[in-house]
């Protein structure tokens, strides 16, 4: 059992849950429904983000002996060499599953893919870190629209560049989560959560036009914006105010857990509102896995 929870710790399994939700936003953005390309998404998305787990915290493990030597590879439950051989495996898996849905979704993953490992080794500690981040979950939506629809990729440069823009903020908060002392960073990202808030909270014209039911189509992406933004917004406040480790820490695992309603408010913006029903019902999932394994 204690081998099984290291492996989960450092997969970061409670954080999976905010994954799949990328593949439908894309689909969503794309203008089609979830079909076997959004499943080979999926798949290839989760190995791809637990791929970037493991090398994070191989590249890591130096620094994660002085200021976390409990997680799993300084604490010795993981060995530094099978961490990064899951890391290698989980990466070849997901471009191997993202290609099965075609040459476009492929390429996207391998984009992907080459993004999460230059960051684990390289752009993590420098000033490009949060916008490397943030090209990775952007090109995660990208790769459910090129799996489902590939001719909808263009039109999921939006709800891509709002995903990014959330994780950008959150990523330079995570910057202080074992030192604090930054009021700065929280404050900006209550500032990207506004406006991501606001441009996923609108509905397309094309989703409304399509059924004409206007008002009820603009209350939802709304709703799931508003969830979204509470989910964010409080525990960023609470680091402004007190940029302490302990708080920076919430607010990171508050932006990653507020992925999810993000994801739904794009997905109901793009007229998906089964997408983004099945994706509000990962929230109290989401809660749950966070109280017995750090996202962070």
């Amino acid at each position: 059992m204690s081998r099984a929870r290291a492996w989960a710790e450092l997969l970061r399994v409670s954080a999976l849950c905010t994954v799949p939700g990328d593949a439908l936003a894309g689909a969503a953005a794309a203008g089609a429904r979830p079909g076997r390309g959004t499943a080979l998404a999926v798949g290839s998305s989760l190995c791809l983000y637990q791929a970037g787990m493991a090398l994070n915290d191989w590249a890591d493990r130096a620094e994660d002996a002085a200021e976390r030597p409990a997680r799993p590879i300084p604490s010795g439950r993981i060995a530094p060499g099978a961490a990064l051989a899951a890391a290698a495996g989980l990466t070849a898996a997901g471009v191997a599953l993202a290609g099965c849905a075609g040459r476009a979704a492929g390429a996207t993953a391998a984009a992907l893919a080459a993004t999460v490992w230059a960051y684990d080794l390289g752009l993590k500690h420098t000033p490009a870190g949060p916008a490397a981040m943030a090209a990775a979950r952007s090109l995660d939506l990208l790769l459910g629209a090129a799996a489902t629809r590939p001719a909808g990729l263009r039109a999921a440069l939006g709800p891509a560049a709002v995903l990014g823009g959330h994780t950008l903020a959150v990523t330079a908060v995570s910057r202080r989560e074992t030192t604090g002392g930054s009021a700065a960073a929280p404050l900006a990202a209550l500032a990207a959560t506004a406006a991501a808030g606001a441009l996923a909270g609108r509905p397309e014209r094309r989703a409304a036009a399509a059924t004409g039911a206007r008002r009820a189509l603009a209350l939802v992406p709304t709703g799931f914006a508003a969830c979204y933004a509470a989910t964010a917004a409080r525990p960023l406040l609470h680091a402004a105010l007190n940029p302490s480790p302990q708080l920076t820490q919430r607010a990171v695992g508050g932006g990653i857990r507020a992925m999810i309603p993000l994801q739904a408010a794009l997905a109901a913006r793009a007229g998906a509102a089964g997408s983004a029903a099945a994706l509000a019902a990962a929230v109290p999932l989401a809660r749950a896995l966070a109280r017995k394994v750090s996202p962070t």
